[in-house]
């Protein structure tokens, strides 16, 4: 398994991809975000930028967009067929600066000039395989005037999963489209992409595609599927995630066929941006604060506190939670742990989600009012207030694959209280930096809180512990430079150089 620690850069550095990376993705902050994938994306596209590599984003041109930036057209209107559909797609691009990635987006209005990105309060919009079919074929086929010289294409989930797919079957016979590199990183592998049987045909692939080998899956289409096997590396965003995704209880499926990729397979974990996310200069705190004077962070917490109705009282410990309201976060165990509500302790809740948890997290506002606080109009604002005020956060996840709340509340020196999985056991060290359980048990969520809240009584060890965490390094630099391992592997490998 890869090495768990984030911080830290190479003495050496190795040989490095000097084309151009160009990034397929259905989401990029700031014009297009449903989660994390978008800021993830733009973490590690910023930061190659700047570190002096050629980079390209490439995602659809949804309504949002359009409606909020002034964008300059790039290049003229061309076809793009996939399978049985033809239509017209163009580029706009939107202009950034000498040392940040070029943004383009690819228009086609009757697919992606809708009111979301996925879907409605429908479900998700069922033309969804054809839509990111398109997107990816469209991507592919503008890559050599965008980029004529020395390339590599990094997609990003199921959206772009049909890049590597397109890319070695449709494309292949072009001498440009073969010598293409291609890196495929799963940030999310609940989402996969599953469709009926007769995808594959209509969306013009090779009917060889749908077998066990590549796109077959229990009956169905899979799209990741597809990606998986075709890409010449592969990447998740947590060393030990990319564990988990090789056994049958981590891999959501297709275990097997992340287990046969082999070193192929690689976690890099994510990391945050400190221009954003550093409690020095962060103008959304009422008072601000590091390592070595925490009485900014003891008025933050005062302000709190007095915003959510609680009892402002320095002595009670406050723990934060801020997440989609969603089974994969730990809600279930958090709600029968019989901690929220507890006399002695202090919650806030942030996240917008299902109904069910909302409608239970309102209910213990409403019966505990001094102790519990519940607010789901997320913003990115309220959530530097909240890390900055709390004392703890907690994050219980079914699953988590990297986390990036995690990293930012060791900054502002909330210590975390989470579930050994994926990038939380990467970033957490238990008893050092937070508290970290293993069961997904009600009683081992209890536990853990208990000894957070003991710690928080003993107020010179936990001041101690706040230290060390908010002096660990979450960084991209680190990241950026393993990307870069990667790229130099799969562009040796699709030179037929590489293992």
């Amino acid at each position: 398994m890869e090495s768990d620690r984030p911080s830290g850069s190479r003495s050496t550095p190795g040989p490095r991809f000097a084309g151009t990376v160009v990034h397929l993705v259905s989401e990029y902050w700031p014009y297009a975000r449903s989660g994390g994938l978008g800021e993830a994306v733009r973490g590690i596209a910023q930061h190659q930028s700047a570190a002096g590599s050629p980079t390209t984003i490439l995602l659809p041109l949804y309504r949002g967009i359009r409606k909020g930036y002034d964008l300059e057209p790039a290049g003229d209107a061309f076809a793009v067929t996939v399978g049985a559909f033809s239509g017209e797609a163009r580029l706009w691009s939107h202009p950034t600066g000498p040392r940040e990635p070029r943004v383009y987006f690819v228009e086609h209005d009757p697919f992606f000039d809708r009111p979301e990105l996925y879907g409605d309060e429908h479900g998700d919009y069922p033309d969804n395989p054809l839509r990111f079919a398109f997107f990816c074929r469209a991507a592919l086929d503008a890559l050599p005037r965008l980029s004529p010289g020395e390339t590599l294409v990094h997609a990003h989930d199921w959206h772009s999963a049909l890049a590597p797919v397109q890319l070695r079957t449709l494309l292949d016979e072009s001498a440009y489209h073969h010598g293409v590199p291609v890196v495929l990183t799963v940030h999310n592998a609940g989402y996969q992409g599953h469709y009926g049987p007769g995808l594959v045909g209509a969306l013009g692939l090779p009917p060889w595609l749908y077998d066990p080998r590549y796109m077959e899956w229990y009956g169905q289409t899979n799209l990741l599927k597809g990606g998986l096997c075709f890409s010449d590396m592969v990447t998740t965003v947590s060393p030990t995630h990319a564990h988990e995704l090789r056994t049958r209880a981590g891999g959501f499926g297709l275990h097997d066929t992340f287990a046969a990729l082999g070193d192929r397979l690689v976690g890099i974990l994510n990391g945050i941006d400190y221009d954003v996310w550093d409690p020095v200069g962060d103008r959304e705190l009422d008072a601000r604060f590091d390592a070595s004077d925490l009485s900014g962070k003891a008025v933050d917490k005062a302000a709190l506190q007095a915003a959510h109705g609680l009892r402002v009282d320095p002595d009670l410990p406050l723990f934060a939670m801020t997440a989609r309201l969603a089974r994969q976060k730990g809600f279930d165990i958090l709600l029968t742990a019989g901690v929220v509500g507890r006399e002695g302790l202090q919650w806030i809740f942030l996240g917008e989600g299902e109904r069910r948890y909302r409608d239970a997290l309102q209910a213990l506002a409403l019966a505990h009012p001094d102790r519990v606080s519940a607010s789901f109009d997320f913003s990115e604002e309220r959530e530097h207030r909240l890390l900055a005020g709390a004392d703890f956060l907690v994050m219980p996840s079914q699953y988590e694959p990297c986390g990036l709340t995690q990293m930012r509340a060791q900054r502002y020196g909330a210590l975390p209280v989470v579930r050994r999985v994926g990038g939380l056991a990467d970033t957490v060290e238990d008893r050092v930096t937070g508290f970290v359980f293993d069961e997904y048990e009600p009683w081992a969520l209890a536990e853990a809180v208990e000894h957070a809240a003991a710690l928080y009584r003993q107020r010179a060890a936990w001041e101690e512990r706040v230290r060390t965490a908010m002096a660990r390094d979450f960084g991209w630099k680190a990241s950026v430079a393993r990307y870069q391992d990667v790229y130099v592997r799969a562009r040796d490998r699709r030179a037929g150089r590489g293992d």
